[in-house]
C-alpha cells in the first residue's frame, strides 16, 4: 500500500513530534497517490473553507507543519 516516505523522518536526529508517535508524515502510495498523516482539524476548519472548497463526509482536513511539506518537496514527482 505505501511505497515510501516523502521528506525526512520527523524523528531524525532525536527530533520530537507532538504525539511522539511518528506524525506528521507524507507517504507515496503504490497507486501513485499520496497519504498524509497529521492532526485532524476537520471540526474547526470545515466552516472556514473558501467558498469553492468542500470537505465531504468521508474526508478530513489534516494539518501538517509547513516544514514537513517543504522538506518533502524534493521527493514529490513533477509529472502525473
Amino acid at each position: 500500500m505505501f511505497l515510501r516516505r516523502l521528506g525526512p523522518d520527523p524523528h531524525a536526529n532525536g527530533a520530537k513530534s507532538a504525539g511522539l508517535s511518528g506524525c506528521p508524515d507524507i507517504l507515496e502510495m503504490a497507486s501513485g497517490d499520496f497519504a498524509v498523516i497529521g492532526i485532524d482539524i476537520t471540526a474547526r476548519g470545515r466552516g472556514q473553507l473558501p467558498p469553492t472548497v468542500g470537505c465531504g463526509p468521508d474526508e478530513r482536513i489534516v494539518w501538517i507543519p509547513r516544514k514537513t511539506l517543504v522538506l518533502a518537496k524534493a521527493d514529490i514527482p513533477d509529472k502525473f
